[in-house]
């Protein structure tokens, strides 16, 4: 271990190393972990070795290479007697993710135990083929802070978090959809000792101090255009001219360099909040563009705009994703009250960063612990990102979506 240190009273503890991190505050602990190795059951025992498990877990966050996509029952029920937690929740990925670092290659379990005294916590179990009338009243009635992991080849998840949105518009969902190396096959979520291939988890968390950061991978392009002609998730016109029109115009203003990164990345941002005078990056919905029709001048994208809305091409880039990143984390970091520590947190980033985008390993989780100090991190790579933005809650692409959990030093 390493970059051990405590306050005068040894009420606070800091404790790291590769891809594990330990932190104790007066009134909880957080201790994560990540294990390589190529069975089940090493790479669990691997984890939990390496982590701090003095004070028995009231929550785990797990997440599970899908290379282990056999075993997923055994790994949870594993992973909870071991342990002795009283929840667990999580979800399979690509790749997964640990304090300062992001395993994307070989299989690995990232664990983080979180003990939380005087905590309510709120497990629900959503199966798409059986939801009771009542299945989300804890959402109405509960915690105003859930984390959400989904199935998406099993459950429409932007239209499950627009619900839980319109149910109770204060919650804050933070999480992502699972993911698997070969698409729905071993796609799963977790939730206490079941493993399902199917629909959704959540859990609610309440006497906790969670605090949402969403920080988005795009670069506006050009100018803002309003929406003036739209069909279901087609845009036909922007400031009334046809929108293929603007977009190829958008292009050619750019510079060569450019504009043949943002031919390759090339995406769309709609305006969360109309009343802004101006738009700037991180103030837009980011979709896909899904296609042109040269003779209509119609853009296809994955999004269903509206009539009036603001409306700005965007490209994916690596410099705005990190600064977009850095600069949030860095506020939150300056907002911290005096007595308050990070204690832990979840990171759920898009299939579409790490190495891929960045050129580098480990970018978003080690961006956590430049600007944090070594903070306990479990995490996965997504097929989408689940978080507020303007206070309310979407499905992002291309998003670093991260609760950061923090308590009294």
């Amino acid at each position: 271990m390493s970059n051990l240190s405590a306050t005068s009273d040894d009420t606070f503890r800091r404790s790291s190393g590769p891809g594990q991190a330990t932190v104790q505050t007066a009134t909880a602990s957080a201790s994560a972990a990540v294990g390589f190795e190529a069975e089940w059951e090493t790479a669990c025992d691997s984890a939990l070795r390496a982590m701090d498990l003095s004070e028995t877990p009231d929550l785990l966050l797990v997440f599970v290479d899908s290379r282990f996509a056999g075993h997923y029952d055994e790994i949870i029920t594993h992973l909870r007697e071991q342990t002795g937690a009283r929840h667990l929740i999580g979800a399979s990925g690509q790749s997964v993710i640990g304090s300062s670092l992001e395993a994307e290659e070989g299989s690995a379990i990232a664990v983080l135990g979180l003990s939380l005294p005087g905590a309510e916590l709120t497990p629900i179990a959503i199966d798409p083929q059986s939801m009771p009338d009542d299945l989300f009243s804890p959402v109405q009635e509960g915690p105003e802070v859930w984390l959400l992991f989904s199935n998406p080849f099993t459950i429409m998840t932007d239209q499950l978090v627009s619900h839980l949105q319109q149910l109770r518009p204060e919650v804050t969902l933070l999480g992502g959809m699972a993911s698997s190396h070969q698409q729905q096959q071993g796609c799963a979520v977790f939730i206490d000792d079941r493993a399902l291939m199917g629909g959704a988890a959540m859990m609610g968390l309440k006497g906790v101090s969670v605090k949402p950061v969403v920080a988005q991978g795009a670069e506006p392009l050009g100018q803002p255009w309003i929406v003036t002609d739209c069909e279901a998730n087609t845009v036909k016109t922007l400031g009334s001219r046809p929108a293929l029109e603007v977009l190829q115009e958008t292009l050619m203003e750019l510079d060569d360099d450019t504009r043949e990164r943002a031919v390759r990345n090339l995406l769309v941002g709609l305006a969360m909040n109309e009343y802004k005078e101006t738009h700037e990056r991180g103030d837009f919905l980011i979709r896909n563009v899904m296609g042109a029709d040269r003779e209509s001048g119609v853009v296809a994208i994955n999004a269903i705009p509206r009539v009036g809305q603001t409306f700005q091409f965007q490209f994916r880039d690596a410099q705005a994703a990190d600064d977009d990143l850095r600069t949030r984390l860095s506020g939150l970091r300056d907002a911290l009250q005096p007595d308050e520590e990070v204690l832990g947190a979840l990171l759920c980033s898009c299939n579409g960063r790490g190495r891929g985008l960045f050129g580098e390993p480990d970018h978003d989780a080690a961006a956590l612990s430049e600007i944090f100090g070594p903070v306990p991190t479990a995490g996965f790579f997504c097929n989408g990102e689940i978080g507020p933005v303007g206070g309310e809650n979407y499905l992002h692409g291309f998003t670093a979506s991260i609760a950061v959990l923090t308590a009294e030093k």
